[in-house]
C-alpha cells in the first residue's frame, strides 16, 4: 500500500508541475492578445503608454479606420485581401483535391517522377521566386490596377496543386475495395470522386480551405512585391504602414483595432468549419 499511495503523490505532483507550466505558457500567449484587444480602445493613439492597459477606452479606433480614408484606405484593403482569399482558397482547395485524386488513385506514366519533383521544388522557399514572378507579371501587365488582385489570385494559387502530399496521403487510407465496388456498381470515376472520396476527405478539406485561406490573408512579401500602389494594397500592407514613423503617432491605436479586425474573419473560418471536420465513414454515398 505504501509504494502505490507513493506512486500516486509522485503522479500527483507531476500532474501539478504539468498543469503549472501549461498554465503559464497559456498566459504568456493570451497577454499580447488581451494587450492589442485593449490597446485598440485606447484613446491616446500614441505607441507610449505608462500603464499597460489604457486609462482613457475610446471606440474611436474602429470608427476612424473605417471612416477615414483620406490617408489610409483601410476598407480597400480589407476588401481587397478578402476577394483573393476567397478566391484562392476556392482555386487552391479544387486543385489540390483533383491532383490528390489522380496521384492516389490512378496510375499513369511518369507519376513518380512528377511526385518526386514536387517534392523537391517544396523544399526551396517561394521568396526566392519574388522577383522572377513580379517581372513576368509586369511583361503580362497584371502589376497595375484592378489587375493587381487577378495577379496575386494567380500567384497564391497557381503552386497549390504541387502541395498535395498531405491530401494524398489522407487519401490512400481510404480502401481501394470502395472504388472497385462502386465502378461494379457502375459507377464513373467522376462518380466515386464526388460520392465517396470527397465525403471522406472532409477534414482535409477543411484543412486544406483554412491553409489556403491564410496564406493570402497574412503574407506580406509576395504581396508587397506585387501591389505597389496603395489602392492594391492588402491588410498586412496595411498595417505594415500604419507603424511607418510618418503615421504611428496617429494610427498606432488603429494599427490595433486593424488587427483585431483582421483575426475576425479568421475566427469565423475556423468557428464554421469546425462541424465539417468527421472522421468516420458517414457521409459516403456509393452509386
Amino acid at each position: 500500500m505504501a509504494i502505490i499511495k507513493s506512486k500516486n503523490r509522485a503522479r500527483q505532483a507531476t500532474d501539478a508541475l504539468v498543469h503549472t507550466f501549461l498554465a503559464t505558457l497559456a498566459i504568456i500567449w493570451v497577454i499580447p492578445i488581451l494587450w492589442v484587444l485593449a490597446e485598440s480602445f485606447n484613446k491616446n493613439t500614441a505607441p507610449f503608454n505608462t500603464t499597460f492597459f489604457p486609462t482613457e477606452w475610446t471606440f474611436d479606433n474602429y470608427i476612424q479606420l473605417f471612416s477615414d480614408r483620406s490617408v489610409l484606405d483601410f476598407p480597400r484593403m480589407f476588401m481587397n485581401t478578402l476577394i483573393v482569399a476567397v478566391f484562392t482558397c476556392i482555386i487552391s482547395v479544387t486543385f489540390v483535391l483533383i491532383v490528390s485524386y489522380a496521384l492516389s488513385r490512378l496510375r499513369f506514366q511518369f507519376r513518380k517522377v512528377y511526385m518526386n519533383v514536387a517534392l523537391i521544388l517544396g523544399m526551396f522557399p517561394g521568396i526566392m521566386a519574388v522577383v522572377a514572378i513580379y517581372f513576368i507579371l509586369k511583361t503580362m501587365g497584371l502589376t497595375a490596377g484592378w489587375t493587381t488582385n487577378l495577379a496575386l489570385i494567380i500567384v497564391y494559387s497557381a503552386g497549390s496543386g504541387a502541395g498535395f502530399y498531405v491530401m494524398k496521403g489522407y487519401m490512400d487510407t481510404i480502401p481501394y475495395s470502395l472504388d472497385e465496388a462502386a465502378l461494379l456498381d457502375g459507377c464513373t470515376r467522376f462518380q466515386i470522386f464526388t460520392k465517396i472520396i470527397l465525403p471522406l476527405t472532409k477534414p482535409m478539406i477543411v484543412y486544406q480551405a483554412i491553409i489556403s485561406f491564410l496564406t493570402p490573408w497574412l503574407d506580406f512579401v509576395m504581396a508587397k512585391a506585387i501591389a505597389r500602389t496603395q489602392e492594391n494594397y492588402t491588410v498586412a500592407l496595411g498595417l505594415w504602414k500604419m507603424l511607418e514613423k510618418e503615421y504611428i503617432f496617429d494610427w498606432f491605436a488603429r494599427f490595433a483595432a486593424g488587427a483585431v479586425c483582421v483575426s475576425i474573419p479568421i475566427a469565423i473560418l475556423f468557428i464554421v468549419m469546425q462541424r465539417f471536420y468527421q472522421e468516420s465513414m458517414s457521409g459516403s454515398v456509393k452509386g
